[in-house]
């Protein structure tokens, strides 16, 4: 796995947040982290195929995952991920990730995304799987680990 390929990423969430969410947001120290869906987490799943396989995963603690979609809604307040904070959570791993395969295929790399898939649960390890992951910290939001799953 090479870091660069975060890169497209973490450009792309920048850019996303700030427009939908009115933050800009800073990052945090690249790390290899063993994969874990843990409690009280949302995490945004979204496959990669082409030139470039494997999945990204967008995590938030739930609490950060209301603000956000309350942020993304224009002050609304949520109290609970129900249909439409799920919808709209997925909606931003969709756009974070599309606007990233477009930064990738201007590089000459061609990928194509899979719809996002919104996992929520018990802590569980996933395969034994490491993951090249980045924080994004948002300030009066809080913080969303960007993972990068890719050969």
């Amino acid at each position: 796995m090479k870091a660069e390929y975060i890169n497209p990423f973490l450009e792309s969430a920048r850019i996303v947040i700030e427009q939908v969410a009115n933050v800009r947001p800073t990052t945090g120290k690249l790390s290899v982290k063993d994969i874990y869906f843990i409690e009280r987490y949302v995490w945004i799943q979204i496959g990669m195929t082409g030139q470039m396989q494997g999945n990204i995963r967008f995590g938030f603690e739930e609490s950060t995952a209301l603000r956000m979609v309350s942020a993304m809604m224009g002050g609304f307040i949520l109290t609970e991920l129900n249909e439409m904070g799920h919808s709209a959570i997925s909606e931003l791993g969709n756009m974070i990730s599309g606007n990233a395969s477009t930064i990738l295929y201007n590089q000459g790399i061609k990928v194509d995304i899979t719809p996002p898939k919104v996992v929520t649960g018990d802590i569980h390890e996933v395969d034994a799987l490491k993951a090249l992951t980045v924080p994004l910290l948002m300030d009066g939001i809080g913080e969303l680990d960007i993972q990068v799953l890719l050969a």
